[in-house]
């Protein structure tokens, strides 16, 4: 039985360790705060008292963390995965970070003996809960091939998209098309709205044809019930948009959408509705139509 340590049981990180344990590997998981951990144990899953003590047995360790500085924090120092874990285990970074800084941590892994793939996830809340995300994977594909058969637990779509960062550089593309996308919906369901369309008769003919989409199936609801609970926050996808816009400069490629719904999601979060489900981008378009 391959034994698995996760660290950080946030929204996206609790259901992926339920997952795996339900397919039926050892898992030992680790949080900041202790209520996750909780739920794993219930789970049939083994809580640990810190990163160190979540790594020292385990054959391979995911990571799920918000940002790149958490990321580099949980890896590296004393307390870190690399200080710790046992030689040869494999780390799968299932958090979304800066393609540079996956490639840089991932030669720090393989100095210290430790396989290594950046392998961001897309599905947001519910597709960890059903099991069923898209991962796209960075890495040899000697680490893929290991890495593989722990992430068809929490995927559906696995996929080898080239050398260490690359994965990241597809969930960088990810989040661009998304964001795009919640904002045009946005905007349809404003417009709609204003000519006292049939909402809901509307947006199932608009999901049939080519302006359908997973974000028009999941998210379209949740703007006429005006229900922005979390699936996925507004502060990360700015998070996100803001690797995008940065990496996508740093190549001289020009994103003019892009860019532009970055500046809208990061207005939302500068007025503290970073809590919303990116979804929450609908409220913002709403009040610049000048309606309820």
């Amino acid at each position: 039985m391959t034994s698995i340590a996760i660290i950080g049981l946030g929204i996206m990180g609790l259901p992926m360790a339920k997952n795996l344990v339900k397919a039926g590997y050892e898992v030992t998981g680790f949080n900041r705060s202790q209520e996750p951990i909780d739920a794993l144990v219930e789970a049939g899953g083994t809580g640990a008292t810190s990163i160190a003590d979540a790594v020292k047995d385990a054959d391979v360790i995911l990571t799920m963390v918000p940002d790149s500085p958490d990321v580099e924090g949980v890896v590296r120092g004393e307390d870190g995965v690399f200080a710790n874990a046992k030689a040869g285990a494999l780390w799968i970074d299932n958090s979304s970070i800066r393609p540079d800084v996956a490639k840089t941590l991932a030669e720090e892994a393989a100095a210290a003996g430790f396989g290594a793939v950046d392998a961001p996830v897309s599905g947001g809340e519910q597709g960890a809960i059903d099991g069923a995300l898209s991962i796209m994977v960075g890495g040899s594909p000697e680490h893929f091939a290991a890495a593989e058969p722990v992430l068809n637990a929490i995927g559906k779509t696995i996929v080898h998209v080239g050398p260490a960062g690359a994965g990241q550089t597809v969930k960088a593309a990810n989040q661009l098309i998304v964001a795009v996308n919640i904002q045009a919906l946005s905007e349809a369901v404003v417009f709609l709205e204003a000519f006292g369309v049939d909402t809901d008769a509307a947006l199932k003919v608009l999901g049939g044809g080519l302006a359908g989409s997973k974000v028009l199936d999941q998210k379209g609801q949740k703007m006429l019930d005006r229900d922005f609970a979390p699936g996925f926050r507004l502060a990360l996808h700015n998070k996100d948009l803001g690797i995008v816009t940065a990496a996508a400069r740093s190549v001289g490629v020009t994103i003019p959408l892009g860019a532009a719904v970055a500046q809208l999601v990061n207005a939302l979060v500068a007025r503290g509705d970073g809590a919303l489900d990116h979804s929450g981008l609908f409220t913002l378009t709403n009040e610049l139509s000048g309606r309820d």
